[in-house]
């Protein structure tokens, strides 16, 4: 079942939502801060100028007459050219004074708590008619005795100006949020200007320009690992499409030689009249070549499953030394009709390996030795261990040496060393390919050595797989 996903968010969405996450938390923070600090700059306001109220009433207080007409009016004449201040003056008795006579607060204060004196911090706001009053109560002691004062102010125009200050704060914000949006889509914009690039860079390769690489150098930090991921693909897709088209030329090559020698063949004898032992020739011949078509296709699907690992090794518990033995003696006629001395040196134990699969392997490295042998010639087989983990089979054999610039292609598909690639008794070049992915079905590695008039094929497998 195929699961749907949504489309994932664009990289200039997802950098908008951040910068617009990230300035909308910032500037409501500045907000915040601004308004905060100028609802504190009209405390303090309010608290000097009730500072300077209190001051007054004390100085009424600590009149000279004492009676009540007298301290009535005078606290009456006490705070002059103060607009929306409001007090209200009780003795040590709580018998009201005086009072302003536009509000009556007496409610709302009763409870309020005494300070020694008067911050922005000491003060408190209550509700009285239609007023919002900002103010404090304190207790006072003159020479005629203890008072209590409870000062406000009318706290209308500070709210009213900070109504008009949050309406305007909020529009400056909003335009600075678009603005910073829109600086943002822009720089992200022109910060894309690499990526665009590259992705014409990139769809600028065809299949014919795959030699075709992008500098590190012509792109920003962040991009140069991508561009090196990059690069590093189009090796291997060159690589690959290079062995792809060597592989269509060596497999129309090798399939050529065969279907030319049927068809001329077929043609040759039914030019004319025959007789039955020269079609019975003709029909021997043709076997001959369709069994060479077979054993090539039968080996280039090997390949191709091997390559997309649909061979999986049967593995048992395996006497390397006895399959040696076993492939000796299916060689021997043929070693000594060419007067070769098979050898068998060193030993190993026991490795867990798939027998048809390894005894291919060996076989066509036997055979490809036997083949490649001058008469009088010799095939050694040595077998070692590396460590408590590692198993090495060595074949090697007599014969002229492989120049080192062939040696790395030995194991690719059709790879002859004779540039002419005439067939005579050897196979279509692919028994080399067949034993490197065998021996990497089983987690090893095979190299080929040449020097002093021999070779040398050297296997090494994991002694437990």
């Amino acid at each position: 079942m195929t699961v749907t996903r949504g489309r994932p968010l664009s990289l200039t969405s997802r950098v908008l939502l951040f910068v617009s996450i990230a300035a909308g938390f910032s500037l409501l923070f500045c907000a915040w801060m601004v308004s905060n600090s100028i609802k504190h700059h009209f405390m303090e306001q309010d608290a000097d100028e009730l500072r300077v109220i209190v001051a007054s009433i004390e100085r009424a207080l600590d009149h000279d007459t004492n009676t009540e007409p007298t301290i009535h009016d005078a606290l009456a004449h006490a705070v002059s050219g103060h607009h929306g201040v409001f007090y209200r003056v009780e003795d040590a008795q709580g018998q009201l004074l005086y009072q302003s006579a536009d509000v009556d607060f007496a409610p709302q204060v009763a409870t309020l708590p005494t300070v020694q004196r008067i911050t922005g911090d000491h003060l408190q706001t209550w509700q009285s008619d239609s007023l919002q009053l900002s103010g404090v109560a304190l207790r006072i002691t003159t020479a005629g005795g203890e008072y209590r004062v409870v000062a406000a102010m009318d706290m209308g125009f500070h709210l009213d100006f900070l109504r008009r200050f949050h309406g305007s704060l909020w529009l400056i914000m909003l335009a600075t949020a678009v603005v910073t949006l829109l600086a943002a889509w822009f720089g992200i914009h022109q910060g894309h200007l690499p990526l665009r690039g590259l992705s014409a860079s990139i769809q600028s390769i065809q299949t014919n320009r795959l030699d075709t690489r992008i500098d590190p150098a012509s792109v920003p930090t962040e991009l140069q690992d991508l561009v090196h991921a990059f690069n590093h693909m189009i090796e291997r897709l060159q690589q690959g499409f290079e062995r792809l088209s060597h592989f269509s030329d060596d497999i129309a090559h090798e399939l050529r030689t065969p279907l030319t020698n049927l068809i001329t063949q077929t043609q040759v004898t039914l030019s004319k009249k025959r007789e039955p032992q020269d079609y019975q020739e003709l029909l021997y011949s043709s076997l001959e070549e369709l069994e060479r078509l077979s054993k090539l296709v039968s080996d280039m699907l090997w390949l191709a499953k091997s390559e997309n690992a649909l061979i999986k090794p049967d593995l048992l518990n395996l006497d390397i030394g006895s399959e040696i033995h076993a492939l000796f003696d299916f060689f021997g006629a043929l070693a000594a009709e060419k007067n070769i001395q098979l050898q068998l040196e060193g030993q190993t134990p026991a490795i867990a390996a798939d027998r048809n699969l390894l005894r291919r392997a060996l076989s066509n490295l036997l055979s490809n030795a036997l083949r490649h042998t001058p008469q009088g010639g010799f095939v050694t087989v040595g077998l070692r261990t590396v460590g408590d983990d590692r198993l090495v089979v060595s074949v090697s054999n007599s014969g002229s040496t492989i120049a080192p610039e062939h040696l790395p292609k030995l194991f690719d598909r059709f790879y002859r060393i004779d540039p002419s690639r005439q067939r005579q008794s050897e196979g279509a070049g692919l028994g080399l390919a067949i034993t490197k992915s065998i021996v990497q079905a089983h987690g090893g590695t095979i190299t080929a050595t040449s020097d002093q008039n021999s070779t040398c094929f050297t296997i090494n497998l994991p002694l437990n797989n």
